[in-house]
């Protein structure tokens, strides 16, 4: 696909955060590098930090080539890429401030601009309100929004209206860089491009299905930020719901963007609600204590910086859903998500019903299963019995195994902001949500996040460098089924 010839600035706010520098400054740096992004496309950091633009343009380098291949940087490309970029320091809380960036890019009117908010979701509202009083919002303008949208179904209803009120929906792009990873499209094509899964892609025949997105790291850096919103808010509520939609969806009538976030938004909709006892019974929160990863001592959460020393924050959540649909009826979906983990991984798994009689006397009870990994590699594998070589009927388990870094070895991998950040500048929300699946998303969550506060639910401790708490196990164990660890 060709690059959009229409010109126009991408304004990055936050610019000297983390996001700013370690993922997005290094996929714009891809997409210049193989002559994907319009060749007058300017880069504008906005951030408080007063520093001039030869400081940022060598913050940005050596943060890029922190995170860039040593084989995919050379300083050539570098310097053209640098080229692109401009600073100015603002405080975008400023109403003032606004105007004298309207002023900065006063050379340059007439062109389209997007407005990347790599802020906290508080800033949103108060920065499109700005941007409005500025005239820096018209129809040629677009915005992108960084989960979590809000911090309740509240807070992401204010946030939608205020949005609402400076942008249309199709100038909106909510972005989860996990739809942007290449296994995450890949279970797309898996569905709907190959005729062996959809007959058996039901309650008929899968027993249930487990979404799991475990880290080995704890907050880092972000401690502030993360004792405020927890495991639920950071996390399941918008990247694992959003593979739980990729999984459970119907096809949609043609691949565009409008059909896919409407089948999307039907899932959100059709998720049984928990309260009550639900919350009890079917949810877990956990919190990481002391322990050991990669052979040395972590400490626990409470002793991370800018973390409360009494705070109850769940570092990790189990939750058992259902869809109370037609094709999802009386299947379980586990999902969990959790730092300090023993590994770290993303993965689906798609576990079988077994043979309804066992033919072969002896013959280990294991049923197939579909494994579709995101990372730390990405590979979809399909586990089936096979006869063991040798006298008689021993079966075992043994895989068909898609390595997707294999399959494709002579092409670069494309980080997910890459992709989308390319979509964002050619128009395709495809891969965005929209209004209505954020707040669908929310109006599960929120009685869940109630139902701990009202049952006073506090985090079960878990050692760093364990599969995370026992009641999560349990979850699983009282039902006969176990997670893939």
């Amino acid at each position: 696909m060709q690059p959009s010839s229409l010109p126009c600035d991408m304004l990055v706010f936050g610019a000297t955060g983390d996001l700013a520098l370690h993922k997005l400054l290094p996929a714009l740096y891809h997409l210049h590098r193989e002559q994907r992004l319009p060749s007058d496309l300017r880069i504008l950091g906005l951030a408080r930090t007063p520093i001039g633009l030869s400081a940022f343009q060598a913050l940005a380098e050596r943060h890029c080539r922190a995170q860039i291949a040593r084989h995919d940087f050379d300083a050539e490309t570098w310097q053209r890429f640098a080229a692109r970029l401009d600073y100015f320091a603002m405080d975008a809380t400023q109403s003032a401030e606004f105007g004298r960036l309207a002023r900065h890019l006063g050379e340059r009117c007439g062109r389209g601009r997007i407005h990347y908010l790599a802020t906290a979701p508080q800033l949103f509202a108060p920065i499109a309100a700005h941007l409005a009083t500025a005239r820096l919002a018209g129809p040629d303008t677009r915005i992108v929004l960084e989960k979590p949208i809000g911090h309740s179904l509240e807070s992401a209803l204010a946030i939608s209206e205020a949005i609402g009120k400076v942008f249309d929906e199709s100038q909106v792009f909510r972005i989860d860089h996990y739809l942007g990873k290449e296994t995450v499209q890949n279970l797309m094509a898996l569905r709907f491009a190959n005729a062996l899964f959809e007959p058996v892609w039901r309650a008929g025949h899968i027993d249930h299905v487990q979404i799991s997105v475990l880290e080995t790291l704890g907050v880092e850096n972000r401690g502030a930020y993360y004792d405020h919103a927890g495991a639920m808010r950071d996390m399941l509520q918008n990247h694992l719901l959003q593979l739980l939609c990729l999984v459970a969806m119907e096809a949609p009538v043609r691949f565009d963007a409008e059909s896919v976030r409407n089948e999307k938004v039907k899932i959100l909709q059709a998720l049984k609600p928990l309260s009550g006892l639900d919350v009890r019974d079917k949810t877990v929160r956990g919190q990481y204590s002391s322990g050991r990863i990669g052979g040395q001592e972590v400490p626990a959460y409470y002793f991370e910086k800018n973390v409360d020393n009494d705070s109850d924050t769940e570092t990790f959540v189990a939750v058992q859903a259902e869809i109370d649909n037609w094709r999802w009826a009386g299947v379980p979906f586990y999902l969990r998500t959790g730092k300090r983990l023993r590994r770290k991984c993303s993965e689906i798994v798609i576990q079988f019903k077994p043979v309804p009689h066992s033919l072969f006397p002896g013959a280990p009870e294991q049923a197939n299963r579909l494994l579709i990994r995101l990372q730390p590699e990405e590979r979809i594998s399909l586990q089936l019995m096979a006869k063991s070589p040798g006298k008689g009927m021993l079966l075992e388990p043994v895989e068909l195994d898609l390595n997707l870094a294999t399959a494709f070895s002579r092409q670069r991998r494309w980080d997910a902001y890459e992709r989308l950040l390319l979509d964002v500048i050619e128009g395709d929300p495809t891969l965005f949500m929209r209004k209505d699946e954020v707040e669908a998303a929310w109006r599960w969550v929120n009685p869940i996040l109630d139902g701990w506060h009202e049952y006073y639910q506090k985090p079960r401790p878990y050692a760093a460098g364990s599969n995370g708490p026992e009641q999560a196990h349990s979850l699983l164990e009282l039902q006969g089924r176990r997670w893939m660890d």
